[in-house]
């Protein structure tokens, strides 16, 4: 039985997303695992990870799809234990631009 099996939690320490969780998806040969956050969660999106770069924590979740790993962080209660800070989404709103008033080759009359 391999410390990174199928569903294991991770922290990276090396790239980017150092600090950050993430869970094993799938191992992959030549000492690399798949890994996601997912991005939702975390902010790690799933992506191929040297076996050098993650370290294994304690605690694991059921792996599968990005929304079954979400579901599972949530039910877990893990996010209040580890301490994430899950981000939150950002309202979108568009301010619409001032059309010109004058169109090809008319001027605007004030």
């Amino acid at each position: 039985m391999s410390l990174l099996e199928s569903g294991r939690i991770v922290l990276k320490i090396a790239g980017r997303e150092a600090g950050k969780y993430a869970v094993v998806v799938s191992e992959t040969k030549d000492g690399f695992v798949e890994i996601s956050g997912p991005k939702s969660i975390t902010t790690v999106k799933r992506r191929k990870c040297s076996i050098f770069h993650i370290e294994p924590t304690e605690n694991s979740l059921k792996a599968g799809s990005d929304e079954v790993l979400e579901k599972e962080w949530k039910t877990s209660g893990l996010i209040e234990k580890l301490g994430i800070e899950v981000p939150q989404k950002k309202k979108q709103t568009k301010e619409k631009k001032a059309k010109p008033q004058a169109k090809r080759g008319k001027e605007v009359k004030k």
